[in-house]
């Protein structure tokens, strides 16, 4: 090769770099405009403008539309979110037995549960602070359940009172009670539930001081201005406290002498079936069903309490057994799908609850929002019933699942 011949090669040879480097530029800089690739087995982000298709993609809507603050309260679990995992994982581990051959052109997802009748067997969560999502709060919330034909049980820590929800719905409410150390203000708010029309009363009784929730440290939760806990009004005067954000051990609005003959007190102040959310242990469900409970929610507060507790699914089944069917339990944390509805309902709940998808909805679409996530999950309930070859609610047992 000559001189000329060796120049002309070189040249072509740092072309050819220049242009293969433009190239893998390019493609990198496509590559950061993209959105993360989600792990195997997780449904993707909805596309821009697209609806979401399922709950997981009305979280990533919602994350989108809501502010960093507001996501983490609600998205955040315990202290190193091992039982937020949990939750989710368990149910994953849970196989369903399908079946073949069998008429389900009709199926019947009707239950009733205290004497009242539920169309299918999925209510609404107590979860609180609405307003963070949304302008219109608990009342959006209350008018999404009401067209989905769900009831919401209305937290003492909703941005909107209890009665101006109730008149903004003919929807049926429950209402959820933190017991209050001031049990005259305690009493009151029991009868404003009961007087506003809710047809039961859901005491949390896991929740007798201010759990470790890092992500509520990092973003320094506090209810922004203007926004307040409007059942618990004049709460905070009175004891003289100001705690909205739940960080400190001992609160004002959280009572840590909370007891089995508190839970005797609160029953005598009310005509409606008190139900007691929050226990896992077996233990204290066959208590429970002994004092009198209406009803039981095996419940670890969507994993935002105790971290490395039990994932509910896990605990429902020995709860199932300690009680004896002798009051109905439900179940709430982790659900996502219509067949973890199947999997609770199949291990001994009557009903789940859902919590942080219908937030997501409600921050995504408002009331419209709400509708779409309960309309979604019961959807694939009923789905899920027909592949496993059931067609009602009280055919679901422990035969469903592949074991």
């Amino acid at each position: 090769m000559d001189r000329r011949e060796l120049i002309q090669s070189l040249a072509t040879a740092a072309a050819a770099s220049l242009a293969a480097g433009g190239a893998e530029e390019s493609a990198q800089a496509q590559a950061k405009s993209q959105p993360p690739a989600q792990s195997e087995g997780k449904p993707a982000a909805p596309a821009p403008g697209a609806q979401p298709v399922n709950l997981h993609e009305f979280e990533a809507l919602a994350r989108k539309r809501i502010t960093r603050m507001a996501y983490d309260y609600i998205a955040g679990g315990g202290a190193d979110e091992v039982t937020l995992r949990r939750n989710r994982e368990s149910f994953d581990q849970i196989r369903l037995k399908p079946r073949v051959l069998r008429d389900v052109s009709k199926l019947d997802a009707r239950t009733e549960l205290l004497g009242q009748a539920f169309d299918f067997p999925i209510l609404l969560a107590p979860t609180a602070y609405h307003k963070l999502v949304h302008a219109e709060g608990e009342i959006a919330t209350a008018r999404g359940a009401a067209a989905a034909q769900a009831t919401l049980t209305v937290s003492s820590f909703a941005t909107v009172a209890i009665e101006k929800i109730a008149a903004s719905t003919k929807g049926p409410l429950w209402f959820q009670l933190y017991c209050q150390p001031d049990r005259e203000f305690t009493r009151d708010l029991i009868h404003r539930a009961e007087a506003a029309g809710c047809k039961a009363l859901v005491v949390t009784v896991d929740t007798p001081v201010g759990p470790v929730r890092d992500r509520e440290a990092r973003v320094k939760f506090e209810l922004p201005k203007g926004m307040e806990m409007e059942n618990l009004r004049g709460l905070v005067a009175k004891t003289g406290a100001d705690d909205r954000r739940h960080m400190r051990m001992y609160s004002a609005v959280l009572d840590p002498t909370l007891t089995w003959d508190t839970v005797n007190w609160i029953r005598a102040q009310t005509k409606v079936p008190v139900i007691l959310k929050g226990i896992l242990a077996p233990e204290d469900a066959r208590q429970a069903a002994e004092s009198g409970a209406a009803a039981i929610i095996v419940s670890n507060h969507g994993a935002r309490n105790l971290d490395t507790s039990p994932a509910t699914i896990e605990a429902l089944p020995r709860a199932a057994e300690a009680v004896q069917g002798r009051v109905p339990l439900l179940m709430d944390g982790g659900v996502r799908r219509g067949t973890d509805v199947m999997k609770a309902l199949a291990l001994g709940a009557s009903a789940v609850l859902i919590g942080r998808p219908y937030l997501w909805g409600l921050g995504s679409y408002g009331a419209d929002g709400v509708a779409q996530v309960v309309n979604m999950l019961r959807t694939e309930f009923e789905v899920a019933m027909a592949l496993c070859g059931v067609t009602s609610v009280g055919q679901i047992n422990r035969e469903v699942l592949w074991q």
